[in-house]
Order: C-alpha cells, then structure tokens, then sequence
C-alpha cells in the first residue's frame, strides 16, 4: 500500500544559532578583549599535488615542476603578540512548535504526521535530544580546528529568557566529543531547559554562549572559509568570513557541529579508528569523507523511517524515532516531486 505523502513539506528549523564573532584575549584577563581582524597574505609556495606519471618519471620534467613558484594571496586570522586566548561568542535559539510543519500541501497527512509527532513528545520527550545538544556546547565542538591543541577551553552559557534567566559553566576537557551517553548534573538541567521549549507548542529558549579557548600567544586561529564559485584570476586563494571586520565563523558550521548527534547509524564506532557521532543529515552525508552513511538501499534515511512513522506506524528501534525528529529539528525541505 502506498504511504500518504506530501509532495509540499517543509518545517522550520527549530535550532538556530547566529554567527559566531571572534575576539582576542588573555586567560587571565577576560575582560580585556578586542575583534579579532583579517589580514592578507602573498606567500610563495611549492607544487605538492600528485602528478601525472610522465612528469614523475622523468627528472627533467619533475624538476621544472617542483621549479613553478605557486604564488597565494590567502586571507589569515592570528591573536596579537600579548593575548594568548580565543573568546569566539554567538547565541542559540530553540523553538518550540515541531508538530506542526510550515508548509504542507495534504491534510491527511499533515494529520497524521502531527499526531505522530505529539506522540513522540508525550512518550519520548526532547531529553535525549536535547542532552547530546547540551554535550555538544559543554564540549564546544563549534570550535572545529579551534579545538585542537588547545590548553584549556572555558564555556559559559547563560538563558536569556526574561524571567528565567539561569548560568552554566563548563570545562571543555570533561567532555569527550565521542560519547553522547555520558551526562551529569549541568548537562541535564541544561537539556531540560532545552527540551522544554522544543515540546513546547510555541515557546522558545535563548542562550548566549561564549568560549574561551586558550591556544597560545599570537597563534594562528581559524574562521569560517568562504565558499568563492567564481575565482577570477589572480584572485585571493583563501578568502576567510567576517561580519563588519569581525573574524566569524558561519551559523551553518556551528549548527553542523551542535547536531553532530547522530550515533544511530549502522557503521558507528567510537573508538579512536571510528569517525564517531556525525551531523544529524536526511541521507548521513558527511561531505568531507565522500560517503553517505545512511542510504534507501540499507533502509536506514530520513525519509525511509518518516514515511513509515508520520502515517502512524511504529518504528522497530526508539533511537530511529530520535533521529527522525532530530532530522526535522534541522529542518528543511522534504517534499516529493510529483514528476
């Protein structure tokens, strides 16, 4: 029997962070900050691609390769001589209204589709969710690059709702960036404040997020890189992201890295060799490998499981219904073309 499907759907992400903006410090000396700006570079590098085999065979033609200055303008980000630490700051909101999607062309289906999802939060609730949302920001896996080597990493949140203000600190080093099962007592209060506002019909929750890390003095720090289609000749190589001479990180790459929840799909190993958890994405893309880890010929997307589990059936595992609605907290666009 076919499902009853929507060939219009879309919903809303319900997970919506801002740019992240970059300014330069001391550890000891928080308060003493400054924007962290862009500068340009010209270097003179060499030729470190593979070559053909004819040119690697023969001395002559490999030496006049290896000979061809490869001249780069490349944008670069780095703290100044005296600050010794990276503050990168951005807000988080969570949305409420998941069950309802916003845009639908069937009204059976999008019947059915919001009792399947009032069910969920009734009978799972948004804690499992919202706990490995809540890891990703004590472990401050929106840092990407910024990340490594770093000596200590310092996360502050706070609520902004009026009324229900409320402050977490976290140290980066207890959290590991492969265990989503681990949870203590600041990860779970602050996964019930995430939860309550992604249960909720139309309510919301905003928090203010600012990380310290302490990568060194005059290190070299990394920005979002802009994706540039058209690259006109003797153009910048590497063009890096800024908001109003800010260094930043894209919205996008910080939300890819709270999402990073996904340690359902049937190739997860978190040992040292395993690629560990991966974004929450329809098909289990992770673009940098090249490799969809979940795919309609093994039965394990997005719209495998939704199908089944809008119109009313159940699911065989309660982690599918997990990633499903992680999925739609992602949002976008899922509707089936009529071609």
């Amino acid at each position: 029997m076919a499902k009853n499907t929507a060939s219009v759907l879309a919903f809303e992400k319900k997970m919506v962070p801002s740019d992240g903006y970059m300014y330069g410090t001391t550890w000891d000396d928080r308060d003493n900050q400054a924007p962290l700006k862009l500068k340009e570079k010209s270097v003179r590098g060499t030729i470190s691609n593979r070559l053909k085999p004819t040119v690697q065979n023969d001395p002559v033609k490999l030496n006049k390769e290896v000979e061809k200055a490869n001249l780069q303008t490349v944008d670069t980000c780095a703290l100044e001589p005296e600050q010794d630490t990276l503050v990168l700051k951005f807000t988080l909101k969570f949305l409420g209204g998941i069950h309802r999607p916003s845009a639908c062309n069937n009204a059976d289906f999008r019947q059915s589709y919001s009792k399947a999802a009032r069910t969920y939060v009734k009978e799972r609730g948004f804690m499992e969710l919202s706990r490995r949302y809540a890891l990703n920001i004590a472990n401050a896996r929106f840092l990407w690059r910024n990340r490594i080597g770093a000596e200590s990493i310092d996360v502050e949140v706070n609520a902004l709702n009026k009324g229900a203000e409320q402050k977490w600190q976290f140290n980066a080093g207890d959290y590991t960036l492969r265990d989503m099962d681990f949870t203590n007592d600041k990860i779970d209060s602050l996964a019930e404040r995430i939860s309550q506002a992604l249960a909720s019909d139309d309510d919301f929750l905003l928090i203010d997020i600012v990380c310290y890390a302490k990568v060194g003095k005059a290190q070299e720090v990394y920005p979002s890189e802009e994706l540039i289609l058209d690259k006109g000749k003797g153009n910048k190589s590497k063009v890096l992201y800024a908001v109003n001479g800010i260094a930043a990180m894209h919205s996008q790459k910080i939300g890819n890295a709270l999402r990073t929840i996904d340690t359902w799909y049937p190739e997860f190993n978190d040992s040292a060799q395993g690629i560990g958890p991966i974004a929450v994405e329809p098909y289990g893309a992770v673009t940098n490998l090249g490799k969809a880890y979940r795919t309609p010929k093994a039965k394990q997307d997005f719209y495998t499981f939704f199908d089944s589990w809008a119109n009313g059936e159940s699911l065989n595992q309660v982690h599918d219904e997990h990633y499903v609605m992680a999925v739609l907290v992602r949002g976008g666009v899922f509707g089936e073309s009529d071609k």
